[in-house]
């Protein structure tokens, strides 16, 4: 019996020891420290894990959590890149804003949107690249939503144009939004302080395209119409430089010697004998 109680006695002093033992060399929770972490809590050996909070994410095999830069979102328990079109500013943040209209990023993870410049646009939001402007249409700043069109008398004949160009002399632009301008036709012209092709004045031709003035209609020759060549004058008129018309002398009492208009024979027998009579009567 003394050597069952003198066992067991011994027993219990070897699991005293032992207990002793564990409790020294096992590691306490700190009640003050927080592991934030949505899948484990890592390695250490803890009773309790809170999830990390918005805009952060749980660094792998660390207690702590990390927050996202500039240019990414928490996307589950990562932080990933913005995509190209969107944008993140600040940190900490779960989602990527889109470019607005005008703006635009062709990289990822950015932290800022891109100005469309002088001769492109975007008229969408989250726009990886923008977009040139037409033939006939201009953009003359940057972060354009949309182009305009080439105002009357100009033209834009190549894409990506911030400025429109006036039409050369002798030609027009009668609409908005050419590519292109039109000859002036034959009897108009248009010159540098015009606005649109006009038409010849009396007196003067224009037989091409795209003249920037008119010809004075020459001498001995008249022009009826100002897109035709002028037309030889009649040996009976006259036909000074400008003439839109020939001009007769009267038919019955005048004819034409060499510049100007004379008396013609009946004219003259006329004039005598008026004269005689006149005589005869006083």
């Amino acid at each position: 019996m003394r050597v069952l109680w003198a066992a067991l006695g011994g027993l219990c002093i070897l699991a005293g020891w032992v207990g002793s033992q564990l409790s020294t060399n096992s590691i306490p929770l700190d009640p003050n420290e927080v592991f934030f972490d949505e899948t484990n809590c890592s390695s250490v050996n803890t009773s309790q894990c809170a999830a990390c909070p918005p805009g952060t994410f749980s660094s792998n095999n660390t207690e702590a959590c990390v927050c996202c830069s500039s240019g990414s979102c928490l996307n589950l328990s990562d932080c990933v890149p913005c995509p190209a079109g969107y944008y993140q500013p600040q940190t900490s943040q779960r989602t990527c804003l889109p470019c607005p209209q005008g703006f635009y990023t062709n990289t990822s993870q950015s932290a800022a949107c891109q100005p469309c410049q002088a001769g492109y646009y975007s008229n969408q939001t989250a726009s990886a690249a923008c977009t040139q402007c037409g033939k006939g249409f201009f953009s003359p700043h940057e972060n354009a939503s949309a182009c305009e069109p080439c105002p009357r008398g100009s033209f834009c004949n190549v894409t990506a144009c911030s400025t429109c160009a006036v039409c050369p002399v002798g030609e027009e632009a009668l609409d908005e939004g050419l590519s292109e301008c039109s000859l002036c036709r034959p009897g108009t012209y248009r010159g540098p302080a015009d606005s649109a092709c006009l038409l010849c004045r009396d007196g003067e031709y224009q037989d091409r395209w795209g003249a920037d003035r008119c010809v004075l209609c020459p001498e001995d020759h008249y022009c009826p119409i100002p897109d035709i060549y002028p037309i030889k004058c009649p040996e009976d008129a006259f036909c000074p430089a400008g003439s839109s018309a020939p001009t007769y002398c009267m038919e019955t009492f005048l004819r034409k010697a060499g510049s100007s208009c004379k008396l013609s024979p009946l004219t003259v027998a006329l004039l005598v004998m008026c004269s005689i009579c006149k005589t005869s009567v006083v």
